[in-house]
């Protein structure tokens, strides 16, 4: 459930307050260190300009959230759209200095397979913020009586590269029926849907081709929502908005079948699909453009308390505290 902006800000009060000292002068207050509503203190010039960001479907809620109240607090004087095209096609834009900032899911690949050395080619200096942890979760639809729980293979029989063009239930357990299985699945863009065929498959980007893929979990929501025998994954915080409409399958990762929740993916219990998820902004114009800077430094003061509202799990203090001494010394304090 989202809240309403007033009890929002309200709640984000004290760790606003908190996190903006910790990342040092320069940042735009949260939304309780300056006046209630939102305005930039008077010590401060407005701040104007526009953020441009895309990248992982998976951290869209979080980032959107975010810069609505980060335009909110800067009395619309400051443009934050947010788009998602998915990681890998969000860094292809952030390494050629389309973007201020990328969305994503998974790290950023190393300089020789493509995405580092982009950015290293065209001047690109970027720097990895975690802001939240995500338990990527497998989803049936709430009819679905049998598939409770899945090992890893057969996860990976159902989503591998050699899986069966028809492949049915009953192939995956002799005790499910004989139902044509219906697959959804992350785009090959996506940070998801690396993380998940590296995890589960062996090999990133070594996935069947017989499944409907988007970069927009909304259409893979639908599409499990209206189908018995229809399967996908995707980020939590797509599953916990849509409880109503789909059920978490529990994984079995060879140590018993254990369910997405809060503390099992805090925990790491929740096996192999715990994963943190980042932002990557452009260093070298956040040092020029003093909004980009100042939309971070809400950004760390906030994600915790959004990323909970959101349906994602919160960064333990002290990673949190070490994003920020990252970032402040990368911007140069």
């Amino acid at each position: 459930m989202i809240t309403t902006r007033p009890s929002r800000l309200a709640a984000l009060a004290l760790t606003a307050t908190l996190a903006i000292a910790a990342c040092g002068g320069g940042a735009t207050p949260g939304p309780s260190s300056g006046p209630t509503s939102g305005t930039p203190t008077e010590s401060m010039a407005p701040l104007s300009g526009t953020i441009t960001i895309d990248g992982s479907s998976t951290v869209y809620p979080i980032t959107e959230l975010v810069a609505e109240e980060f335009q909110f607090a800067n009395n619309n004087t400051v443009q934050v759209p947010v788009a998602f095209s998915g990681t890998g096609g969000g860094f292809k834009k952030f390494c050629t200095g389309e973007t201020d900032i990328n969305d994503a899911s998974r790290p950023i690949k190393a300089e020789d397979e493509g995405e580092g050395l982009a950015c290293e080619t065209n001047g690109v200096e970027w720097v990895e913020l975690q802001v939240a942890i995500d338990g990527l979760t497998v989803v049936v639809n709430p009819a679905n009586d049998f598939a409770a729980c899945l090992t890893v293979d057969q996860l990976a029989a159902i989503y591998g590269p050699d899986s069966a063009e028809h492949l049915l239930w009953s192939d995956i357990d002799p005790s499910f029926p004989a139902e044509e299985v219906q697959r959804y699945m992350p785009g090959a863009d996506s940070g998801t849907f690396d993380y998940f065929t590296e995890e589960i498959n062996g090999e990133t980007d070594a996935a069947t081709t017989h499944a409907t893929q988007s970069e927009d979990d909304n259409t893979l929501v639908t599409g499990v929502a209206g189908d018995t025998y229809a399967i996908a994954f995707f980020g939590y915080a797509y599953y916990v908005e849509n409880t109503d409409k789909l059920k978490a399958v529990e994984v079995d990762g060879g140590d018993g079948c254990v369910a997405p929740t809060d503390e099992t993916i805090n925990s790491n219990e929740y096996a192999p699909l715990s994963r943190p998820i980042f932002i990557y902004p452009d260093v070298g114009k956040a040092r020029e453009r003093p909004e980009l800077k100042a939309f971070v430094d809400y950004y760390l003061a906030n994600t915790n308390a959004f990323s909970t509202e959101v349906g994602y799990i919160a960064v333990p203090d002290d990673v949190l505290a070490a994003e920020v001494a990252e970032w402040e010394a990368a911007v140069g304090g």
